[in-house]
């Protein structure tokens, strides 16, 4: 085995990242174990921050870590642009969710009433509003809701300044695959490599997104219930002659399928996403294009004349309660930091703090301690009378 490590984080995706640096400014040795750091969903993701408006029924607690995360990001923001030099595309240009027809409408109104119910900051706009804010939207909308503490941050970035931190902050990257845990006397102790590396190291952090799921020797009792879930994305560029194209992150729910368009200060415009359970599969479709820009067209008539300069799919982490996996497993010595869905980019600011806690004191803090992996663990039933021994 190589040298000993503190803490060795498989997956270099926006949080393995985001892990590693606080580990390591904690003043742990930390290794990340990834072919490509940087890559990952935080390629494809959009970058929305919207705690508010992705709000949904039966996610309340998942709405109380969101809006922690939330709150932390212009400091952590700041922080990282100040270790690094490099920009992150924050913006805080808020959200407008519009209705295109009568269910539609009705459907916002149901969310306005959970936002106001859960505290949050929400104000209904008739259709004149929403256009008065965004003339680019088409006659046809109905309503919509301003949203003005919802922000946005561009993924690819952040990413690269999540690298450019940990290495700064003295992490050292391992450019393989991890192949295999390594476990000892019912420890987790390093991970084996494909180029037949084995690294050693105190605690171990999965954080390999959707492919959390398949690292071999990870017993079957401890493994994260992960699953992909397909995103095509599409971007745009809006040339100097139509900006400002639009000044808000702009969604919508066409046909039952979410839409949204993300206006970047570079001129980028960011149009997703497709939401598709179809395992590994990566391909971009000429029908997820297609809707893509149907339902694009019909809330933003214009985009049409906009250039077409990338078509990209990623996979998000989905869990089965669509919350993420932090902190200590059953397993002593292993960490998650997976299953963040849709969530990922928001928060990669609160799961650092997290994931550093439990590094140093072993458990986790008690904003998250609803997100443990042990929520998981299927509970072993006592034998029916007759059976027991």
């Amino acid at each position: 085995m190589s040298r000993t490590a503190d803490v060795l984080v498989v997956g270099g995706g926006i949080i393995g990242l985001v892990t590693a640096w606080r580990a390591a400014q904690r003043g742990l040795a930390t290794v990340v174990v990834d072919p490509g750091p940087g890559g990952g969903a935080a390629q494809v993701a959009a970058g929305m921050l919207a705690a508010v408006t992705e709000l949904h029924h039966g996610e309340e607690t998942l709405l109380a870590l969101n809006l922690a995360s939330a709150q932390r990001y212009p400091a952590f923001v700041a922080e990282l642009t100040g270790v690094t030099g490099l920009d992150l595309g924050y913006r805080r240009c808020g959200t407008l969710a519009v209705a295109l027809d009568a269910d539609d409408r009705a459907h916002l109104r149901d969310l306005h009433t959970l936002q106001t119910g859960a505290g949050l900051s929400s104000r209904w706009l008739n259709g004149r509003e929403c256009r008065r804010l965004e003339p680019m939207l088409a006659p046809g909308v109905r309503g919509g809701l301003r949203v003005d503490d919802d922000h946005q941050i561009d993924p690819r970035r952040l990413a690269a300044a999540l690298v450019a931190a940990c290495r700064s902050a003295g992490v050292d990257f391992h450019l393989h695959r991890a192949e295999s845990l390594l476990v000892a006397r019912e420890r987790a102790v390093g991970v084996a490599l494909e180029d037949g590396t084995r690294l050693a190291a105190g605690q171990v952090v999965l954080a390999a997104g959707s492919l959390s799921g398949r690292l071999a020797g990870v017993p079957d009792d401890v493994l994260p219930p992960v699953r992909p879930v397909k995103g095509q994305v599409l971007r745009l560029t809006v040339p100097p002659r139509y900006a400002p194209f639009l000044n808000r992150t702009v969604r919508a729910v066409v046909r039952g399928s979410q839409v949204y368009l993300v206006p970047r200060e570079n001129g980028e415009l960011v149009v997703g996403a497709t939401s598709e359970e179809l395992g590994w599969d990566t391909t971009v479709t000429a029908g997820g294009v297609y809707e893509l820009l149907r339902d694009a067209h019909e809330l933003v008539p214009g985009i049409t004349e906009l250039p077409l300069t990338e078509t990209r799919a990623g996979l998000r982490p989905g869990s089965p309660d669509n919350a993420p996996l932090l902190g200590p497993t059953a397993l002593d010595g292993l960490l998650l930091a997976t299953g963040h869905y849709r969530n990922g980019v928001l928060l990669t600011p609160v799961t650092g703090d997290v994931l550093a806690h439990a590094l140093v004191n072993g458990e986790l803090p008690g904003t998250a301690r609803p997100f443990s992996p042990l929520r998981f663990r299927t509970p072993v039933h006592a034998l029916p009378q007759e059976q027991s021994v």
